[in-house]
């Protein structure tokens, strides 16, 4: 199944306890939800474009979870059965403005600031604890993390997200980012890679100035 740009991505925050310690922040008691535009979308192979707001522009490695069917209020079960495949995403951060600001729209908004793919693959709901991410870049591997070592499991995730807002068809979810953030520089190369997904490969440049 190939990608199509969501109609409203959900982010999540701290969901690996090692990722929340590097940044010296508390692992939350409930989901830290948030939202990237529709816009910050790019596919695989398209360069991520670093903006002159910032001067420090992290990668995150991800868990993609795409909706199949729409869910309110869902059970685990119920969430479970409404995923239609898992995908990699790169929850590109611009750590310096979500540090500045007051919240994280400007820091996780950018274009380019949400590669997802390369593809969509369909995933038994017993098996998403068994999911792996890897993160790396120009072949050095930087992160690494499985789905049972998240704070909130996927189901746990899609379940919670549907008691605030409806999940439609097409809707992604990032499930956040394990242990190892940094930053990119014009040049490099990030990859996110999911077994049995593929690998998403990105180029990093700067923005070039009118």
């Amino acid at each position: 199944m190939s990608v199509a740009r969501p109609g409203k991505i959900i982010a999540v925050g701290r969901n690996y306890r090692e990722h929340a310690a590097e940044l010296g922040h508390t692992v939350p008691t409930r989901p830290l939800l948030f939202l990237k535009p529709p816009t910050a979308v790019i596919g695989n192979g398209e360069a991520i474009v670093l903006p002159p707001e910032s001067q420090q522009v992290d990668y995150e490695g991800e868990i993609g979870v795409v909706i199949g069917k729409s869910l309110r209020r869902g059970t685990e079960a119920q969430a479970g059965a409404a995923i239609a495949g898992i995908t990699c995403v790169n929850d590109v951060t611009a750590r310096d403005l979500q540090k500045s600001d007051e919240q994280w729209t400007r820091a996780k908004g950018f274009d380019t600031f949400c590669p997802v793919g390369p593809r969509v693959v369909s995933v038994d709901p017993a098996g998403l604890g068994e999911l792996e991410v890897s993160c790396r870049v120009n072949g050095v591997e930087r992160q690494r993390g499985h789905a049972r070592d998240m704070v909130f499991s996927i189901a746990a995730l899609v379940s919670v997200v549907s008691q605030v807002m409806t999940l439609e068809p097409g809707d992604l979810i990032a499930t956040g980012t394990p242990a190892g953030v940094g930053p990119l520089h014009p040049g490099d190369v990030v990859e996110v890679e999911i077994p049995g997904v593929g690998v998403l490969r990105n180029p990093v440049r700067a923005e070039q100035q009118r």
